[in-house]
């Protein structure tokens, strides 16, 4: 297989880093290679929003390991982009800096609108070309998207600063989970997420969807208990939270498809996931196949067909 025909994306979010290549071939993305980091890089953001010393060094050493599997690549076939927890840091310079070095590319800082246009699109590229009209709820570490579409046209699009790791640091510190943690917690993200009751009303869409993140682990949880697999409903939020109330704890909550990984911020997600479906008048959320990376591959592989004609 040529180098020519691959192209990478490199997605830097507040709780995972992300690096996936992928093989162009007749219009279509093939997995080549994928690999998953964990880092909570929105923990690592002290009071005065600077990423600490020992938070960067972590990040660091994910990306030379990122940039061992991109040597050959040339610097069209590779998208590199950081999102919330860097928009907000005051020192991402000093991270940037060492962090494109080891990676070997640049890194993109993009807005929180350019995130959700690159979450729609790798949504919309994964599902079925068809006419209805979407919701594409994205819930990361430190922000939430929201988007409305059609095929693959993402025409409202928003960023709101709510996410799984900021939620589960303020509410859920010590990772306890109390009736009246969640019930904080719930009405904080509607707080944040007002603005969008009108402009994503019920009637404004006809099927919403979950990107990444949260939506995912929800999705495998319920899974795993043997709801419908693919999709995440209003009545399992109420029997997932009611056993993370019996659990009382992170660390006691034993559920079939849960992650480690996903432990120490599943309070916060699951709190930001029940405020977007009470707001929106959400009952049942798809879970989506495609993600951010997704969305900057077939943008670099609609790049590479445009210099091709």
């Amino acid at each position: 297989m040529q180098n020519e025909t691959r192209i990478a994306a490199v997605d830097l979010g507040s709780n995972s880093f992300r690096l996936e290549i992928g093989r162009v071939d007749g219009g279509q993305i093939h997995r080549v290679q994928y690999l998953r980091e964990t880092v909570r890089l929105g923990n690592g953001l002290d009071d005065d929003r600077n990423l600490t010393a020992p938070a960067m060094q972590r990040r660091w050493d994910c990306l030379s390991h990122f940039g061992e599997r991109l040597a050959g690549f040339k610097r069209g076939q590779v998208r590199a982009v950081a999102t919330q927890t860097l928009r907000e840091a005051r020192n991402r310079d000093q991270f940037l800096t060492p962090a494109q070095d080891l990676l070997g590319f640049p890194i993109d800082v993009i807005s929180g609108r350019e995130e959700a246009r690159l979450i729609y699109q790798g949504v919309a590229h994964l599902l079925p070309l068809s006419g209805e009209r979407r919701l594409v709820v994205d819930i990361g570490g430190r922000s939430t998207e929201l988007i409305l579409g059609q095929a693959f046209d993402a025409r409202v699009m928003e960023s709101y600063h709510v996410g799984s790791v900021s939620w589960s640091m303020k509410y859920f510190p010590s990772g306890q989970f109390t009736a009246q943690a969640f019930h904080t917690a719930e009405i904080a993200a509607k707080v944040v997420l007002d603005d969008a009751l009108n402009t994503y009303r019920r009637d404004a869409w006809e099927v919403a969807y979950g990107s990444s993140g949260t939506v995912g682990a929800v999705d495998e949880v319920l899974t795993g208990a043997g709801w419908p697999a693919g999709s995440v409903t209003r009545e399992g939020l109420d029997w997932l939270l009611e056993g993370m109330l019996k659990a009382r704890s992170a660390d006691g909550l034993r559920l079939d498809g849960l992650r480690e990984d996903r432990r120490a911020v599943i309070g916060g997600g699951v709190s930001v996931l029940r405020a977007v479906f009470d707001l929106l008048g959400i009952n049942t959320m798809q879970a989506a196949q495609g993600a951010l990376r997704h969305g900057m591959l077939y943008d670099l592989a609609g790049r590479e067909q445009s210099q091709a004609d």
